[in-house]
């Protein structure tokens, strides 16, 4: 079965998102600062090229939270789809996780939103169904990839670690005990160290 992946940024204290996330700032406050890798810094290398080219690899579906679709909690009150524009850069399923139902949303290039309310393992495998065999990417944001971790249903995890402390926000890692992964690929830049892992257990 094609594997399922998991692509973050990440602060050197293990956040992927600041404090006080808002519509003004999705990422938090300073988040933005783990991500410079790939969004036009001139000290980029050939080494985050090619992590971009890991992190914007087609994949068959995706799973994500609803703080990563969008800055709207509670009921849904307002006609959001999502941070990306009519195009989304996703080209497949995405299904994202929340507590109050929703209809699909159909967007420009393939990208359609569908909103499970009965948890991941639920998501997961409508993801998995979905994808038609060309694999399911956990997209984030952080409550998310612990949840699974957590499963133990990644395959393969890449973390593009930063030279930043946030000092606060959303830690990928919180409250999970077994990490099975080793690392397979490092790259390094000014920006970022790119570390793919592969799950081993």
């Amino acid at each position: 079965m094609p594997d399922t992946t998991c692509h973050m940024s990440v602060s050197l204290d293990g956040f992927v998102a600041g404090v006080d996330q808002s519509r003004e700032q999705p990422l938090g406050r300073r988040g933005i600062e783990v991500h410079t890798w790939h969004i036009g810094d001139e000290r980029a290398t050939a080494a985050d090229e090619i992590a971009v080219g890991w992190l914007m690899r087609p994949r068959g579906a995706y799973v994500m939270g609803r703080n990563m679709f969008g800055p709207i909690r509670g009921e849904w009150e307002e006609d959001w789809r999502g941070w990306w524009g009519p195009e989304p850069p996703y080209h497949a399923p995405v299904f994202v996780l929340t507590h109050h139902p929703h209809e699909p949303i159909e967007m420009e290039g393939g990208t359609s939103f569908h909103f499970v309310t009965d948890g991941f393992d639920a998501a997961f495998a409508r993801a998995q169904e979905a994808a038609g065999g060309r694999g399911v990417d956990i997209a984030g944001g952080a409550a998310t990839v612990r949840q699974a971790l957590a499963a133990g249903v990644v395959d393969e995890l890449t973390l593009d670690i930063a030279p930043v402390l946030l000092g606060a926000g959303e830690r990928i890692f919180d409250g999970i005990e077994e990490f099975g992964m080793e690392p397979v690929q490092v790259l390094h830049s000014p920006l970022a160290t790119h570390i793919r892992y592969r799950r081993t257990t």
